[in-house]
């Protein structure tokens, strides 16, 4: 499990809960603020947007999904990715990530 701080910077970020297996955070992010690009060895990202509008961003599919209020978008392990606010206004998501071992690899 990832102990060091991670090598970005958003408005904030709340642990909810963690064994593990399992991770559920709670993030909020200024307009323009990202989780730059990386992808986990085993666990799925589940993004729920909350507030504002977010994208997620993915190369192997190259896509790209605006979330707004009350959506999510399930992001595969091994899939790079990124998540950004897109603003005007701040954006705050729920993320869960499982099942299995935590790592963040710059993508």
């Amino acid at each position: 499990m990832q102990t060091s701080p991670p090598p970005y910077a958003i408005a904030g970020k709340q642990t909810i809960a963690q064994t593990p297996e399992l991770r559920v955070t709670l993030m909020d992010f200024a307009p323009g603020q990202e989780i730059p690009w990386h992808r986990h060895n085993t666990v799925d990202d589940t993004s729920f947007c909350l507030k504002g509008a977010v994208e997620i961003s993915t190369t192997d599919p190259d896509e790209t999904h605006a979330i707004a209020p009350g959506e999510f978008k399930r992001i595969p392990a091994g899939t790079p990715h990124r998540v950004r606010c897109l603003g005007p206004e701040p954006c705050r998501v729920l993320l869960v990530q499982g099942v299995g071992a935590y790592d963040f690899l710059p993508a």
